[in-house]
């Protein structure tokens, strides 16, 4: 009986000393242990007298009548074969060792006591509590079904070990899906700043574009100005061969200044930005059919709507070639 490999492993002192002090049939601390000679293993008194009578029907009990001299008994742990004298399993020596190291557990565990008349008992066996989990049935029972009953050839465990060990996955599994929650989040968060870069990029570039254009507009500005206040100057002029001659190079100065005005403009819908427009509809859709794995009926519901949506487009273009 692999029992002790579903133990939970941890560096508690206590539960790792009730690990040693439960007995391997019925899984819960030795009670009246006895010593299994010569494999030295332990066993409560009571399930060792359990295996011995179904093992050797016939032999007599301590009142009976019927007489052997003896019987075989079978170690649960190793599977050691042991012959007993006339006495039985009450012939084994108790283990008082044990014993006082269960005593002394228990005082040092008595913030916890034992509950056991909170226990739901086994339907198959009205005396015997449900204290075992049958791995490979998936179902909790008693020792005796392990024993004698429907669970001879199940992988068992304590329901202390399977219970923590299920609260421990329902724990992983919450760990896991926030894992992946935020790994989902840190992905939305990067692409967002990516986007918003683009944006902020853009936006900088055509500023940049503005402000290139005011600059040459200012510094053509500035030239057509001079021209003028040369202009005007030149009608205050009161000679009238200087002014022929400073007139003649002023027009020949406006004319090349007009002809190299060839300033850059911006288009029309240059400060639209609607073409950064996202649209998520399809991802929001995505994000909300999150969940998690079908069940196995429910795939098998969804393919067998597959297979008759197969049939019925068959049958419609078998008539549609009619």
């Amino acid at each position: 009986m692999d029992y002790k490999s579903s133990l939970i492993q941890d560096g508690n002192p206590m539960e790792n000393l009730e690990k040693q002090l439960i007995c391997p049939i019925c899984l819960e601390l030795f009670t009246k242990p006895v010593v299994i000679l010569p494999c030295q293993h332990n066993l409560c008194r009571k399930c060792a007298n359990d295996i011995f009578q179904a093992a050797n029907p016939y032999w007599t009990t301590r009142s009976g009548s019927v007489s052997m001299s003896g019987g075989r008994f079978r170690c649960p742990s190793c599977r050691h074969e042991v012959i007993m004298d006339r006495h039985g399993v009450y012939g084994l020596q108790r283990n008082l060792l044990v014993e006082n190291i269960i005593d002394i557990y228990k005082q040092e565990c008595s913030s916890r006591p034992l509950q056991k008349g909170s226990h739901p008992m086994c339907k198959e066996h009205e005396d015997e509590k449900i204290n075992i989990y049958c791995l490979t049935c998936e179902v909790p029972t008693c020792s005796m079904c392990k024993v004698f009953g429907a669970h001879q050839a199940c992988e068992v465990a304590p329901l202390q070990s399977v219970f923590q060990g299920q609260k421990e996955n329902s724990h992983q599994v919450k760990e896991e899906l926030s894992q992946k929650f935020d790994t989902l989040y840190a992905i939305l968060d990067e692409k967002k700043s990516e986007l918003l870069q683009r944006i902020t990029q853009e936006q900088e570039e055509k500023l940049s574009f503005i402000e290139s254009l005011i600059q040459q507009y200012r510094e053509q500005l500035d030239k057509s100005s001079k021209l003028v206040e040369t202009a005007i100057q030149s009608l205050d002029e009161p000679g009238g061969a200087t002014f022929l001659l400073s007139a003649k190079q002023l027009i020949q100065s406006i004319v090349e200044a007009s002809k190299g005005c060839q300033l850059g403009k911006t288009e029309q819908g240059f400060e639209n930005m609607d073409y950064f427009t996202l649209d998520l509809e399809h991802i929001a859709d995505a994000l909300r059919a999150i969940d998690f794995g079908i069940e196995e009926d429910e795939e098998e519901f969804f393919e067998e709507e597959e297979v008759q949506e197969e049939e019925v487009s068959t049958e419609e273009k078998a008539e549609g070639h009619q």
